[in-house]
């Protein structure tokens, strides 16, 4: 709203009318809207959940201070989508395409987690929304969001040429863009190349020269270019929609330990922000030679929204918690994190960015999978690790009663230091993701 206000202030003589321009300002001030409102309008829906009596069902699985936390609030998942609206609202431009579609995710996949939450706490189990719902949901979404990008006129990119230091340096300001409209923009000249904007399936990849890697190259084989360049988009589709239901399930899952999911999001919305600043911006992308989206750079208002309502609710949900997120926030995290992942063309780097999202999942699925082999095999089921998910192995102390092929560490480690453990891993992978990026 503020942003759309200063708008139909420039042609005005109002002191700091062009303010708005600058993306890394309005980043700010939305990382700051989103902490406050998080901060104070928090607190109030923490004492209206108390009185609803909207308590998480704990049951005990004999972890140390688990059972200490029955009855705190859970749903405190919608603080941090009424935090990440208030920034974005105030301080996005609402006709940009990449806004609109983050905006859908978060409405989206919060409405399913609120559901999950809401049957938890109606039939007093752990239960909640049916499993096929929820895919259900997550591939609807992951169906939005892959045909806009391949119908949208709007979301195209630009595979940047290398520019040299001096070059860089004769780079005019001017071609610096905010955003754009429909239909695509047209090319432009930087520093003597020609921009040519493209709508293509093409995503980033570690370790190859160009970074880039076009879907169409999977299916150009199949028929003629038509036909070839379709199926590319449909691949696109498909790997977009494995994207948000993996994601989004593995922070679901995440979601087991004080603060370890609102601090691990964080971590890679921090991450995905800076690609984005750079991705979204021609004379970082010409100069570094990576992918240049046009329009894209209104997501980095967008994930300093996002980071500063975790920031925020980090302030409640940190150990002792004071709120769960629940299936309200966590499937909303996961979510928003993967469709912004692949709106920046990154998708592919998620494997390695949200890998503790993705171990998670993959420790439940081995555990029940071993499980039901041993059980079949020998008539007794045996586990590989403690408990899952992964962060409850740490937690739970390590006995001859349980019968796991993992059995260590024998003591429990504290629930404080296993997040704080998973938020270092967490930076490294951020860390080690724009590493394999520059490894060509």
């Amino acid at each position: 709203m503020i942003y759309h206000l200063f708008e139909l202030l420039k042609g005005t003589d109002f002191p700091g009318r062009y303010l708005m321009e600058f993306i890394s300002f309005r980043a700010g001030l939305a990382f700051a809207i989103s902490l406050l409102f998080a901060l104070f309008v928090g607190k109030g829906i923490i004492r209206r959940l108390q009185r609803m009596q909207v308590g998480e069902e704990i049951r005990n699985l004999g972890l140390e201070g688990q059972m200490k936390k029955k009855g705190t609030p859970t749903m405190g998942g919608v603080i941090i989508i009424l935090s990440i609206m208030a920034g974005v609202l105030l301080m996005c431009n609402l006709t940009n395409i990449y806004l609109i579609l983050m905006i859908v995710a978060t409405l989206w996949m919060g409405t399913i987690g609120f559901l999950d939450d809401y049957r938890k706490i109606k039939y007093h189990n752990k239960d909640g929304l049916k499993g096929k719902y929820k895919v259900t949901g997550q591939v609807g979404l992951g169906l939005i969001v892959g045909i806009t990008m391949w119908v949208a006129p709007s979301i195209v990119m630009s595979e940047n040429p290398a520019v040299s230091e001096s070059q860089y340096s004769e780079i005019p300001a001017s071609v610096v863009l905010e955003g754009t409209e429909n239909p695509a923009p047209e090319p432009e000249q930087v520093a003597g190349h020609q921009l040519r904007y493209e709508k293509t399936a093409q995503t980033t990849i570690p370790f190859v020269k160009n970074n880039n890697f076009n879907y169409m190259w999977v299916t150009s084989w199949i028929g003629d270019e038509q036909t070839g360049q379709t199926l590319g988009w449909i691949l696109f589709v498909f790997v977009v929609i494995v994207a948000v239901t993996a994601v989004s399930n593995g922070a679901n899952l995440t979601d087991g330990l004080d603060g370890l999911c609102a601090g691990t999001s964080a971590i890679i919305g921090l991450a995905l922000l800076i690609m984005a600043y750079l991705g979204g911006n021609v004379i970082y992308s010409t100069y570094l030679n990576i992918m240049y989206i046009p329009g894209s750079e209104e997501l980095v208002v967008f994930a300093g929204a996002f980071i500063g309502a975790l920031v925020g609710f980090l302030w409640y949900n940190a150990f002792p918690a004071q709120v769960f997120m629940g299936d309200t926030g966590s499937l909303t995290l996961g979510g928003i994190l993967a469709v912004f992942a692949i709106l920046i063309r990154k998708e592919l780097l998620i494997p390695l960015l949200c890998l503790i999202f993705f171990l998670e999942d993959l420790s439940v699925m081995l555990q029940v999978g071993y499980f039901k082999y041993t059980k079949k095999k020998y008539g007794e089921g045996h586990r590989i690790f403690k408990m899952t998910p992964l962060h409850h192995h740490f937690q739970k102390a390590g006995d001859s009663s349980i019968k796991a092929l993992l059995n260590i560490p024998k003591a429990p480690i504290p629930e404080s230091k296993i997040v704080i453990r998973f938020f270092i891993v967490g930076i490294l992978l951020a860390a080690l993701t724009f590493v394999t990026l520059k490894i060509r």
